[in-house]
C-alpha cells in the first residue's frame, strides 16, 4: 500500500463527466438560459433570474472542475491554482447564500430552520477547500522535486562537479524495474510497520510539464538523513539498485526533499 493523500484516493467514477464535454450538471444548468435570456430582454421575466441562472451555470462549471480535480489520478501545477480558485468561488457563494437567508430570517420572512440547508452546504464547500489545499499541497511538492531533477540535469549536462550540492547519486547496476520496486516497498513495510510514503510512480501529470520522462522511475517523500531515508538508501545500495538521493530541490531552501529510485529522468525525445 503507498501513501498518498486520502483524497487521491478517491474512486473516480465521478471524474468520467466533463473530460468530452460538459458535465451533467452544468447541462441542467444550462438548460433553458437562452430562453431565459430572452425574456428577460422582452421583460416578461425578472432580471434577477436570470442573474440566479448564470451564477448556478458558473457554480456548476466549479463543481465539475472540482469533481476532475480534487477526485482525479492527476494533476498539474497549473490546474492546482484552478482547482483552488473553484474552490474559494463555491465557498464564497455559500457564505453569501447563507448571509441571504439570515436577513431573511432576521426580516420574519422566513424560519430559523430555512438556514438549515444553507449551513449543510457551507459546511460541505469548507470541507471541499479542504480537500482542494490538501491536493494542492502534494501536488506543488511534488512540483518541488521534479524541478529538483530538472536542476540535477543541468547540473549533470553542464557542471558535473557540483552535482553533490542537490544530491547524493548511486547508479548501482543500472537496472530498476516495478518488479524489483514491488520488494523495496514490502521490505521497507515490514522494516518500519508503515507504508513507504511513495509520491510518484512513474509518468504524472507535473513531470509531462516539464518535458520529463519519468516512467519506471518511483519518487519517495522521505529526506535521505531520517531514519528511514538512510535505511533506504542503504538498503538500496545493497540490493543495487541505483538512486539520487535529494535534501533540497535548490541549495538553501528546504523543500523538494525526496529519494529517487532509479536512473535518472530523461526528457521527452520530439517526434520529428
Amino acid at each position: 500500500m503507498r501513501f498518498l493523500p486520502g483524497l487521491i484516493l478517491v474512486a473516480c467514477a465521478t471524474c468520467v463527466f466533463g473530460q468530452t464535454g460538459d458535465a451533467p450538471e452544468v447541462v441542467r444548468a444550462k438548460a433553458g438560459i437562452e430562453r431565459l435570456r430572452r425574456l428577460v430582454e422582452a421583460g416578461a421575466a425578472p432580471r434577477a433570474q436570470l442573474a440566479q441562472a448564470e451564477a448556478a451555470i458558473a457554480d456548476a462549471e466549479d463543481a465539475a472542475l472540482l469533481r476532475r480535480t480534487v477526485y482525479g489520478n492527476e494533476l498539474s501545477d497549473d490546474q492546482a491554482d484552478e482547482m483552488l480558485a473553484a474552490a474559494e468561488r463555491r465557498l464564497e457563494r455559500r457564505k453569501q447564500a447563507l448571509a441571504d437567508g439570515r436577513k431573511l430570517v432576521d426580516g420574519g420572512v422566513a424560519s430559523l430552520l430555512s438556514l438549515t440547508p444553507l449551513l449543510e452546504e457551507l459546511d460541505g464547500a469548507r470541507k471541499e477547500q479542504d480537500l482542494a489545499e490538501s491536493r494542492a499541497r502534494f501536488t506543488r511538492e511534488l512540483a518541488h522535486m521534479a524541478r529538483a531533477e530538472e536542476l540535477l540535469e543541468s547540473k549533470l549536462n553542464h557542471d558535473p562537479a557540483l552535482v553533490h550540492e542537490l544530491a547524493d547519486r548511486y547508479d548501482g547496476d543500472g537496472i530498476f524495474t516495478m518488479g524489483t520496486f514491488a520488494h523495496v516497498e514490502l521490505d521497507f513495510e515490514s522494516q518500519f510497520g508503515k507504508p513507504m510514503p511513495v509520491s510518484a510512480v512513474g509518468e504524472t501529470a507535473v513531470h509531462r510539464s516539464l518535458g520529463f520522462d519519468h516512467r519506471g522511475r518511483v519518487d519517495v517523500a522521505i529526506h535521505p538523513d531520517q531514519p528511514e531515508g538512510r535505511w533506504l538508501l542503504e538498503y538500496l545500495v545493497e540490493k543495487h539498485i541505483p538512486y539520487f538521493a535529494f535534501r533540497q530541490a535548490v541549495p538553501g531552501r528546504a523543500t523538494g526533499a525526496h529519494i529517487h529510485i532509479g536512473p535518472m529522468s530523461t526528457r521527452f525525445k520530439l517526434g520529428g
